[in-house]
This record gives structure tokens, C-alpha cells and sequence, in this order.
């Protein structure tokens, strides 16, 4: 229930402070005088936009303050609970438009944000107008308001959240088979390089190997006249054969018993086994090299292969077994995001039919709401002096979504003879208004204490209508708190709490000013509406007669 509005320094209001009270709180004036200035400050405190040129003057600070009354409100305490703010049975808000511009938020006397204000507002007030895009007029809103008639919350929060967690995974598995479709081209190109790798059967060291081998053959090749003619020198032939011949003729002198002979003889027989020991080495480096004369080709093929390989993937002929097991992790990965792709398919399917269980169950729910909110509808709009409308809510099929599948509208005929159409095409302003009454009185049916706020909903009716609506509009504050802003004077009769709306030429210029109106003020402020600037006596006693028949 709001309790109080403080309103300071906006536009025409200088001061101004209402204390609202339980039950049905009527605020009427001429037009202009500055009742929509109230509801624009009360929505600034609520979080909405600042409007322009709002200061009543540049250097002006305007502050709006308003008390709920939260004791029977556990939505606005919950609310309170979440942004870490203590709930007690009162709520102050306070917001400040500071001339610079900015606005300072606070609830409670804590600082807050405009978010924080807003997620209050929903669960504070309910304003509503003859025109109101929110509600009858607007058919993207009707599914909402049937939901919230229906108590749908919980089934619509499933189907949000099952139809959240569906369009992340599809997004997941587009993108998952989009890097598939890439990966195709990368598994063909792993899938030959490792088959071209593993043909060449690489060894490891094999080009440092190959290389040094190919060095070796081509320095024999080079070397090769020298070495042979060298071991001529030494064999046979040659040096050993002269060193043979040589201990031979000094064998044959051996009669003449010189010691030296025999020591010359042992130096030779030492020459011969080193001679003997270099051919043996030359005959070992010649059947090291002397071989196919075809190997330094083959050699070279195979050397020109495995740079060609490493050229290829760009590294060095060494690191070439490390390529391979890179490309054999490469393809490892691929065959993870198939495994991936597929468990993504499968959880998409999982969430598909979770989705639509849920979206089935919710739509069950919303035909059978449609049906019972009608049958209230009718309830409703007879005392409200349209007894021959027909209240239709229709529940069709719709593309799928986050709310479900199905899309809900709203039919009025006033006219028996003429079936139901679109609310806003069918209804006059008048029957809109009552229309939006009664469906307001429907939603509000055993809802929390919130506070209903009715701008001029009685407008473009008159007579017993306007009585109707008065007397609805009383019975609604029963349950809940209820202020509307008037130009009914039978609407005005209803009311159990009465302010009028004035402005005042005072000595800084016009202002804005709310005055509570005893019993007196309440039948001059009644008759006024009735008979316009003259007051008479017939008009007096006729807005006596109205207050009387309360």
C-alpha cells in the first residue's frame, strides 16, 4: 500500500506531501492543474526516466520520496532479501534529480540502482490507463496477463528455461559442425601426410645418417686413384715386397755373426707387419666404400625425398616423426568432435522434447485459464453496464518460442449479432475502459497487497456507467489499495479518501498544491463536476445525494 508521496521542486509542485489511505483514494481538478505531475514524480521514484525540464527551475534539486506499506507484500520482500536491503513493514524510496542532470536512488537510505527501483515498481503499484499499450490494446501483452491470471509463473519459468538452455546447445552444435565441416578438409590432408609418412618408414637419424654416408662415398670416389695406387706401394708389389727381399739377402748374411745385421733384420720384420697393418686398413676403407656403384644415386633420392617431406610441412628433417605424431593428435581431435557433434545432437533432441513437454503442459493450462477467465470476464462486465458483451480469450497455435507455443487474444462483441473481433477495433473508449477494469479486477483476484493505480479510466462515460465503474472500482479497493485520478463525479462519490488537485498563483508564480477534502469540501469539489465553475444549489444537493448513495 503506498502510504505517502513527497514530492519537492517539480515543475509546478513546490512542496506538496499526500498521506493516501486505505481503501479507495480519489484525486480529481481541472484539467491542467497537475494530477499527472503526481503520477509522473510518483513513477520518477520508481525508477522511471526523469522527464524534460522537470526542475521547477534550472538550479532547482527536485526529490521525490514515497512510504509502502510492505507487511502483507512478500514479493516486495523477496525482492529486498535479493538486493541485500533488511525488509521491515515500511519501504521508503527516495530519488534525487540533482541539477547537473544526474539522479541519486535510495531505499531504505541506501544507495541503489534504478534496476534495484524497478524490480520494486513491479511488485509496488499497478498503473493503469484508457490507454493502456501493456494491457487490452496491445495482443503481445494478452499472453502475459493471461499467464499471470492463471498463476502461470512457474510453468512459464520451465518453459524459458527449456527453451534457453535448447537455443544454447542448437548454437553450440551449429558452430561444433561448422568446425566439423572444416575439419573434413583437415582430416583428408592429416590422413594422406601421415599415409605419405609412414610409406617413407623414416628412421630416426636417418638423414644425418644418409647424409654423412652420401659424404663418405663421394670423398672415396675422389680419393679413390690415390688409395689404390698407395695400397700398390705397400703390397706386394711394392714397399712390402722390397722390405721381404731385403731381410731375405740379409738372412743370407747372417754367417758373418754381426749382431747388427740381426738387429736390422728385426727392424724389417717390424716394417713388414706395420706395411702389413696399413694395407689391412686401406683394404678396410676400400670395402666400406667400394660398393654398388648406384648407392650415392639411391642415396640421394632418398636424401631429396625426406628434405622434400620436411620442406613440406615446414620443419626439419629431424623433427619429422614429431610431425607425425602431431597429425596422428590432429585427427585424434577430429574424432572427438565427432563425438562431440553427436552428443551435442542428442542433447539438442533431449532438450527439443523437454522444451515441448513443457510448452504442451503450459499450453493445456493456458486453454483451460482462457475458459475460466472468460467465464469471470462475464462475471464481471454485467455490473459494469455491458451485460450483451461477449469476452472471448482465444488460444491459438503459435510459432515456437521462449513463452511457448501459442498465442493469445483478446475478442470482445458488444453487439450479439456480431461475432467477436480484436478488442481495440471492437470496443469504444468507454467500453475499453470498463473492459480493462474488469480484466483488472480478474488479474487482481487474491494477488498481494499492491497498490492499483487508475489514470482517468472512466473517461468518455457518464450516468449510470460512470456509477458502475465507481462502485466496481470501490469494491476492488476492498482487497487491495486503489487511487484513481477522476473527472467523474460519480466515480468521485466512491471514493472513502478524497484530494483535489489545484493551482494557486502565489507570489513565485503558479503552483501545485493537494488538498484533502473534509465532507463539506467533498460536496462543493462534486457539485463542481457536475455543474462546471458555477456552483449551484441543485448541484450541491445533487453531489450530496450522490455521496449518500454510497
Amino acid at each position: 500500500m503506498l502510504c505517502s508521496l513527497s514530492v519537492r521542486n517539480v515543475l509546478l509542485i513546490r512542496h506538496l506531501e499526500i498521506e493516501f489511505g486505505v481503501g479507495l483514494n480519489v484525486l480529481t481538478g481541472e484539467t491542467g492543474a497537475g494530477k499527472s505531475i503526481l503520477l509522473d514524480s510518483l513513477g520518477f521514484v520508481l525508477g522511471n526516466p526523469s522527464q524534460p525540464n522537470m526542475q521547477a527551475s534550472a538550479a532547482d534539486q527536485c526529490e521525490v520520496a514515497a512510504v509502502f506499506d510492505i507487511s502483507g507484500n512478500r514479493a516486495a520482500q523477496s525482492v529486498l532479501d535479493e538486493i541485500g536491503i533488511p525488509a521491515d513493514d515500511e519501504l521508503h524510496l527516495r530519488r534525487i534529480l540533482q541539477p547537473s542532470g544526474r539522479t541519486i536512488s535510495f531505499i531504505n537510505d541506501r544507495r541503489c540502482s534504478l534496476s534495484a527501483l524497478g524490480r520494486l515498481a513491479e511488485v509496488l503499484v499497478e498503473i493503469h490507463g484508457q490507454v493502456d499499450d501493456r494491457g487490452l490494446l496491445n495482443q503481445a501483452g494478452h499472453r502475459q496477463l493471461l499467464d499471470r491470471f492463471a498463476g502461470h509463473d512457474q510453468a512459464v519459468g520451465q518453459v524459458r528455461a527449456g527453451w534457453s538452455r535448447w537455443r544454447k546447445t542448437q548454437a553450440e552444435l551449429r558452430l561444433a559442425r561448422e568446425k566439423q565441416d572444416e575439419a573434413g578438409r583437415e582430416r583428408e590432408f592429416c590422413e594422406h601426410a601421415i599415409a605419405e609418412l609412414e610409406e617413407m618408414d623414416l628412421q630416426e637419424g636417418e638423414d644425418q645418417e644418409l647424409d654423412r654416408r652420401r659424404t663418405a662415398l663421394k670423398l672415396f670416389a675422389r680419393y679413390e686413384e690415390s688409395i689404390g695406387r698407395a695400397e700398390q706401394a705397400i703390397g706386394n708389389s711394392g714397399a712390402e715386397g722390397r722390405v721381404a727381399e731385403a731381410i731375405s739377402w740379409l738372412e743370407r748374411a747372417a754367417p758373418m755373426n754381426e749382431p747388427r745385421l740381426q738387429s736390422a733384420v728385426d727392424a724389417l720384420d717390424r716394417a713388414i707387419a706395420e706395411l702389413a697393418d696399413a694395407r689391412h686398413d686401406l683394404e678396410l676403407v676400400r670395402s666400406g666404400n667400394d660398393r654398388d656403384p648406384g648407392e650415392i644415386e639411391r642415396i640421394e633420392e632418398r636424401l631429396f625425398a625426406i628434405r622434400a617431406l620436411a620442406r613440406k610441412h615446414s620443419v626439419r628433417p629431424d623433427q619429422l616423426q614429431e610431425v607425425v605424431r602431431s597429425l596422428a593428435g590432429s585427427l585424434k581431435d577430429l574424432a572427438q568432435l565427432d563425438q562431440e557433434v553427436g552428443s551435442l545432437d542428442r542433447l539438442g533432441s533431449e532438450q527439443a522434447r523437454s522444451y515441448r513437454e513443457a510448452a504442451g503442459k503450459l499450453s493445456e493450462g493456458r486453454h483451460r485459464a482462457s475458459e475460466v477467465l472468460d467465464r469471470a470476464m462475464k462475471k464481471e462486465t454485467g455490473p459494469l453496464k455491458l451485460k450483451h458483451a461477449e469476452f472471448r480469450t482465444l488460444v491459438t497455435d503459435d510459432q515456437q518460442g521462449p513463452e511457448g507455443v501459442d498465442r493469445v487474444a483478446f475478442t470482445v462483441s458488444t453487439d450479439p449479432s456480431h461475432p467477436p473481433g480484436p478488442i481495440g477495433s471492437i470496443a469504444s473508449g468507454g467500453e475499453l475502459s470498463r473492459f480493462m477494469l474488469a480484466l483488472k479486477v480478474c488479474l487482481m483476484a487474491g494477488a498481494e497487497s499492491v497498490c492499483a493505480i487508475f489514470d482517468e479510466i472512466d473517461r468518455g462515460i457518464g450516468g449510470a456507467t460512470a456509477n458502475a465503474v465507481g462502485r466496481r472500482l470501490r469494491s476492488l479497493s476492498e482487497q487491495s489499495q486503489v487511487l484513481v485520478i477522476t473527472h467523474s463525479p460519480q466515480v468521485a462519490a466512491m471514493g472513502h479518501h478524497h484530494w483535489r488537485i489545484e493551482k494557486r498563483d502565489e507570489a513565485d508564480g503558479m503552483r501545485t498544491i493537494a488538498v484533502r477534502l473534509n465532507d463539506v469540501a467533498r460536496i462543493d469539489e462534486i457539485a463542481r463536476m457536475l455543474s462546471g465553475a458555477a456552483v449551484t444549489a441543485e448541484a450541491r444537493a445533487a453531489a450530496a445525494s450522490l455521496l449518500q448513495a454510497v
